[in-house]
Parts: C-alpha cells; sequence; structure tokens
C-alpha cells in the first residue's frame, strides 16, 4: 500500500480551498467595483484588482486583463505627461478627501439647503472614510505614476485584434 494515499484528500483540499478563495476574492472585488463606479470609491482599481486575482485561474480573465493593464499605464503615462496635469490630478484628489473630511465631520446642514436636513451629506461617515481611501489611493497612483512614467516614452497600446474578450476563431 502506498504511503501517499492518505494525502491525496488533503492536498484536493487545499486545492479546492485556493479555488474557491480565488474565485469569491476575485468575483467580490470586480461587483465592489462595479458599484464604486457610481457610488465613492475605487471602482476601475477593484475591477481590474479582481480581475487580476481571477486572471490566475481563468484564461478569459487574463486575456480581460491583459489589454486593460496595457491602456491603464498608457494613461497613467499621459496623464503625468505635464505639471499642469499632475497639478490638476492631485488638486482633484485633495478636493476629494477635503470632501470626505466634511462628510467624516457632518457639519449641520446650511440655511440654504432646499430638502430635508436628512438629505444632507448621504452617507453619513462611512461615505466620508470612503471618500478619504479613495482620495489617497488616487495620490499614491499619481505618486506611483510620477515615478514610473515621468520623462520616459509612453508605453504602447494592444495591437489591433488585441481588444478586450475572448476570441473567436470563427471570427475575421
Amino acid at each position: 500500500m502506498c504511503h501517499h494515499v492518505g494525502m491525496a484528500p488533503k492536498h484536493i483540499q487545499n486545492g479546492w480551498l485556493r479555488r474557491t478563495g480565488i474565485d469569491v476574492l476575485g468575483w467580490t472585488l470586480v461587483v465592489l467595483g462595479i458599484a464604486a463606479l457610481v457610488l465613492p470609491g475605487p471602482g476601475l482599481l477593484m475591477i481590474v484588482g479582481g480581475l487580476a486575482v481571477l486572471s490566475q485561474q481563468y484564461h478569459w480573465a487574463h486575456r480581460y486583463l491583459a489589454p486593460l493593464k496595457a491602456y491603464a499605464y498608457h494613461g497613467a503615462a499621459i496623464g503625468v505627461k505635464t505639471i499642469p496635469r499632475i497639478a490638476a490630478s492631485c488638486s482633484s484628489g485633495l478636493t476629494i478627501m477635503g470632501l470626505g473630511v466634511v462628510w467624516l465631520i457632518q457639519p449641520p446642514a446650511p440655511q440654504w439647503w432646499p430638502l430635508a436636513p436628512d438629505w444632507w451629506l448621504l452617507g453619513g461617515p462611512a461615505a466620508g472614510v470612503s471618500l478619504i481611501i479613495s482620495a489617497l489611493i488616487a495620490l499614491i497612483l499619481i505618486l506611483y505614476s510620477v515615478r514610473r512614467f515621468r520623462g520616459k516614452p509612453l508605453p504602447g497600446l494592444p495591437r489591433k485584434g488585441e481588444d478586450f474578450g475572448p476570441q473567436h476563431k470563427d471570427a475575421p
């Protein structure tokens, strides 16, 4: 009798746990990222993170991630190409952070507010925390982009035919 027989179930169990963990984490990031596209939060970043996690297990996720990553790097490089662009991006991040602080403080509704006071600063402190975290992520990504891309040639975009999504063999 082989002494490895008793280890097979544990190996299978670990593989199942890894696959399940990848699925849960990846899809959670994708769903939260889609929600954050309309709510305060780094939506695109979460979607890319979810695809990166899912690409460890699924070829289709890798096919979506590769061109998305190329477009993101190209866009980041364009965003830090000039000082006014960097200044505008940093100002936007700091403004969002300031709004997050206002949401955290929760000042009373001003006299000019036309709606009921309950409609002032919807989402409460949780929205403020989300805005501050989003702004910090944005500022960190701006710093990363400046260090990686400023003063260097623009990264290339995917060639035609390397678009998003799975390609069919029948496609022209």
